[in-house]
């Protein structure tokens, strides 16, 4: 049984997701167990991950497209993995991510973790500071901003359980993270920058004005709050996520 399982959904994924399996086989650390469902991609994805011949790596295609929540769920139901942690299909790890990770949730006894990223364009280049993992997690911050993202944190699903993603919410990992802190008193931060995000110029998570909406239902529909407290909280997040993303390099 493998220590640690990676979580990966897959969609048209083809242009980078070349760059992803060389992060994931550089690791240091070698005893994880690599579970990725394909959502039904139209490009040549799956056939760039079946020339990886790595027992290690389990590939799932699903039976229709249900999006990325429902890609990852299938993939966590069948993880073994004390420790569960994401890599979507087109980030990035630095070598040491898995030894950095797994060896500091053990030195503190976390149940979470998250660490810094780089924040970069298409190509991998710096585009905006690095996302710092600067302070403990715990479910009333998460409210105001989400601070982890998925391919930076861990978690240790002995002590605390699988958590999977609702099915739908367009903003599903939010979600996860919080519906996790609702049983754990705190994540741990490692400021240590060891992942890179891949910022899409269409990417949906930069449109902000489009799924305020859906921000608001995280709170009224899946954390059951009134409708002022979901507003209240929807607005905390709209100003926090302008601060995230609004330093550029000059």
């Amino acid at each position: 049984m493998a220590e640690v399982s990676i979580i990966t959904p897959c969609y048209n994924s083809a242009r980078f997701i070349e760059q992803t399996i060389s992060s994931v086989m550089n690791q240091t650390f070698s005893d994880w167990e690599w579970l990725i469902t394909d959502d039904r991609s139209s490009d040549h994805s799956v056939e760039i991950i079946k020339k990886t011949n790595d027992p290690r790596i389990i590939l799932t295609i699903a039976e229709k497209n249900g999006g990325a929540g429902r890609a990852r769920n299938i993939s966590l139901q069948k993880a073994h993995g004390r420790y569960i942690t994401f890599l979507d299909a087109d980030d990035f790890w630095e070598p040491n991510f898995l030894e950095e990770m797994i060896a500091f949730m053990k030195k503190e006894k976390a149940e979470l973790a998250y660490s810094n990223y780089a924040r970069c364009d298409e190509n991998l280049n710096p585009k905006i500071e690095d996302f710092k993992a600067d302070k403990e997690v715990t479910f009333h911050n998460l409210l105001k901003t989400c601070r982890l993202s998925l391919l930076s944190s861990m978690y240790d699903s002995k002590r605390v359980g699988k958590e999977f993603f609702p099915e739908r919410s367009k903003r599903e990992d939010h979600v996860m993270w919080l519906n996790l802190l609702k049983k754990i008193p705190v994540g741990k931060p490692l400021s240590k920058t060891m992942a890179k995000y891949r910022m899409h110029a269409t990417s949906i998570s930069r449109k902000k004005s489009d799924i305020i909406k859906d921000q608001y239902l995280v709170y009224r529909d899946h954390m059951g709050f009134t409708n002022l407290k979901s507003l209240y909280y929807t607005m905390n997040w709209a100003f926090n996520g302008f601060l995230k993303y609004s330093r550029l390099f000059n």
